[in-house]
Formats: structure tokens, sequence, C-alpha cells
């Protein structure tokens, strides 16, 4: 597979790692906070689980570029263990 048919699936990768990063961040802030959704904390904790998301993209950068860069993860690319095993067993 070329490098451009990859970049739609990673950029999903990084997106999907993203969101889960801000919701639950958010969800974390919170409800630490008491859950009030109509308080000024709300808003701080918001803009304050933008943070980690916004890393969550850096490393996802990073991990296209230093480990399997089909994926944002930082691990190296496992060898498909599927053939090796045989078939009907």
């Amino acid at each position: 597979m070329s490098r451009l048919n990859q970049l739609p699936r990673l950029l999903l990768d990084i997106a999907e790692r993203t969101v889960a990063a801000y919701v639950t961040t958010l969800l974390g802030l919170l409800l630490a906070d008491g859950f009030d959704l109509t308080s000024l904390s709300a808003v701080k904790a918001a803009a304050i689980a933008a943070l980690p998301a916004a890393l969550s993209v850096l490393k996802g950068a990073i991990g296209a570029l230093a480990g399997d860069r089909t994926t944002a993860a930082w691990l190296p690319r496992r060898k498909d263990p599927a053939p090796e095993a045989g078939r009907g067993t």
C-alpha cells in the first residue's frame, strides 16, 4: 500500500484518539466539578480538556513518523501471525 493510500487511515486513527482524549478529559473534569453545565467552571473544563486532545494530535503525528506508519501508534509494526498459524486448525 502506498504512503498516500495510508493517509486517510492515519488521519482517522489520529482523529479517533483526539476525540477520545477530549471526551474522557472533559467528562473527568465535569464529574470532579459536580457536572454543572451552566457554570463558568464547565466552560473552563471544556477549554482545559482541549489540551490533552491537542497533545494527542502531536503524539499521533510523531507516532506516524517513528512507529507504524499506518497508525498513530509509537510501536513498530508487528508481523501478522495469521499466515504462519495455518488455516483450518
